[in-house]
């Protein structure tokens, strides 16, 4: 989590939303690691999970991601779940809920539905860290910076 947080801090330098995010391989190797682009990129699916599973897909040379771990400061949206079970992830460990569009265990169980592949998670790691990072971004835009 913590390289997710610095990457997420880069975002933020970016002017983006910071959420970082990384897919870690079977034997704990690094594949991917972004952090969230809408903007710099004017692509709304830029988010980090997806940037990330993009990357460790080429990486790869395989969009089945099985035995992989995707690692995030913040609890995926509905978006981001869906292209974790289609991705076929083993585990998912995130940082901070999001109560207002989390998939995972705030709005929605997205990963527990009956139909989907089933995807191990982890939520609550460093969460206050990851939280803060947020918080200080939202209110360095309010403030006008």
């Amino acid at each position: 989590m913590d390289r997710a947080l610095l990457l997420a801090r880069r975002g933020a330098e970016a002017g983006e939303v910071p959420v970082g995010a990384l897919v870690i391989g079977r034997g704990g190797e690094i594949l991917a690691e972004t952090h969230n682009s809408p903007a710099c990129l004017s692509d709304p699916t830029a988010h980090a999970e997806i940037l990330a599973l993009r990357a460790a897909g080429r990486a790869l040379g395989n969009y089945r991601l099985g035995g992989c771990t995707l690692v995030v400061t913040l609890e995926p949206c509905p978006m981001c779940a869906a292209a974790l079970v289609h991705a076929r992830l083993d585990g998912l460990v995130f940082g901070a809920a999001d109560e207002a569009a989390g998939a995972v265990v705030s709005r929605a169980e997205y990963l527990n539905m009956p139909a989907n592949r089933k995807i191990w998670h982890m939520g609550g790691v460093r969460a206050r860290d990851c939280a803060v990072v947020l918080r200080d971004f939202f209110a360095r835009k309010r403030a006008g910076g």
